[in-house]
């Protein structure tokens, strides 16, 4: 066991950029401001309690799951390469004592 525990792991971030109302954008700031956060922080949590509380749109979402599970098992059982004939074996011509091809 090592004395000292590895960093907690971040995930990955990426950038979004979109235009909300300015009366939107100044309750968001007051907010991040509030819980001495970010603003990039407000949003992500919210999203997260949005995604969480929203059934619908998980059951959805995991319907979504479901059928592109499908899909891949579709490809696995029906790989392109099985559908190709094989390839003809390759002979190469033989030269003569003078080095010369017939």
């Amino acid at each position: 066991m090592s004395i000292l525990k590895a960093p907690a792991k971040h995930p990955k971030n990426a950038t979004v950029q979109l235009r909300i109302d300015e009366e939107l954008k100044t309750k968001l700031d007051k907010y991040a401001e509030f819980l001495e956060s970010t603003t990039a922080y407000v949003v992500s949590e919210a999203l997260k309690l949005v995604f969480n509380k929203d059934t619908e749109f998980r059951e959805w979402l995991e319907s979504q799951a479901t059928n592109s599970m499908r899909s891949v098992e579709v490809e696995v059982v029906l790989p392109a390469e099985s559908a190709k004939p094989p390839a003809a074996p390759v002979v190469s011509p033989k030269a003569n004592d003078d080095g010369l091809f017939r």
